[in-house]
């Protein structure tokens, strides 16, 4: 029988991190062939009260702590602790079906795969129409391109990165560990050398994440402008680019700055100004009614438009920030907390 451990970093996530480990208790995957390890970046609210109540409940439940609060270390901290013949990352602000280890165990080794991952299913942190908004942006094809494990599939597919992931102990052996540079985008980077060096990772359709979106607007922006600032590092370690969607949000922000300083000098290039920002808005409104009429919650129609335009500009500015430390030379540095 495999023995399967699991890492999961955290920080300061009391609202969330019982219904987690919840769901890792459930799970029907034998539990004297689990270790389950929560590598906290030294949390300041009741986490690590949480955590301690279930390790005393169940010896196969771990603390760790992580001084350096990002998660890449933690991961790592993690992985090195591990006897483990299969590595789990879990997130502490998720929810997992029962069956997530057996499965995600199975199809590893069905698959011949180095990573196996499942799809999420993005929730509203609290019950509330701004909530509501950012769960629908980020999980939204016109919000974050043809991300597959975020919109979902019917099939078991090839793909380049999944979230969280399931992996073969031995890969960490063979492409190292997680890259320490990144506070951000570290699983992307990782998988991409995964691939890169002949891996193959699969995304599971028939397991399903909860997954429990931002509960600010603020928090949401300054997810996704860490997410652009780390790509550009991301795609210099690799010496490619993962996927060709991430260079939108870039573009669209250029697109809209040029076109606004060129439009001061020709008729027609203010026009066609125009009319890129038309298009872009009707179908960011078209798209919020169409969640209007499916959560009947009209404010959607007010919110999402300002949601869909959050993200964009703040992943294409990070993105920007990312290049132009890269030209610098400079080590990126930002606020970890969430």
């Amino acid at each position: 029988m495999l023995f399967v451990s699991i890492v999961c970093p955290i920080y300061n996530e009391e609202k969330f991190i019982s219904n987690c480990l919840d769901s890792i208790v459930q799970q029907d995957f034998p539990k004297e062939q689990i270790e389950v390890f929560l590598i906290d970046g030294m949390s300041t609210d009741r986490t690590r009260i949480i955590i301690r109540k279930y390790a005393e409940q169940y010896p196969y439940i771990y603390l760790l702590d992580n001084p350096q609060k990002i998660v890449p270390p933690a991961l790592n901290i993690g992985i090195k602790a591990a006897k483990g013949d299969v590595i789990i990352r879990l997130d502490g602000h998720c929810i997992y079906p029962s069956n997530y280890v057996s499965l995600l165990t199975q199809k590893l080794f069905e698959l011949k795969a180095d990573n196996v991952g499942a799809v999420w299913n993005t929730l509203p942190a609290k019950d509330t129409s701004i909530c509501r908004a950012i769960a629908i942006g980020a999980s939204h094809k016109f919000g974050i391109g043809n991300s597959m494990h975020k919109l979902g599939t019917k099939s078991i597919i090839e793909t380049d990165t999944v979230p969280f992931g399931c992996f073969r102990r031995d890969i960490f052996d063979r492409i190292g560990f997680f890259d320490e540079d990144l506070i951000r985008t570290e699983d992307d980077e990782f998988n991409a050398r995964i691939i890169k060096n002949g891996g193959k990772i699969f995304l599971i359709p028939d397991l399903v994440i909860k997954y429990y979106a931002r509960d600010r607007v603020t928090k949401m922006m300054k997810m996704f402008y860490q997410y652009g600032l780390f790509k550009p590092l991301v795609y210099k370690k690799i010496g490619y680019p993962a996927t060709i969607r991430q260079f939108f949000p870039m573009l669209f922000l250029v697109g809209l700055l040029l076109g606004g300083i060129l439009s001061c000098f020709s008729n027609i290039v203010y026009i066609f100004y125009l009319l890129v920002i038309l298009f872009y808005m009707l179908i960011s409104i078209c798209f919020s009614i169409r969640e209007f009429l499916k959560w009947k919650d009209w404010k959607l129609t007010l919110i999402l438009p300002y949601i869909f335009f959050t993200i964009h500009i703040s992943y294409g500015w990070g993105y920007l920030k990312g290049i132009y430390h890269l030209l610098m030379r400079n080590k990126i540095v930002v606020n970890v907390n969430r």
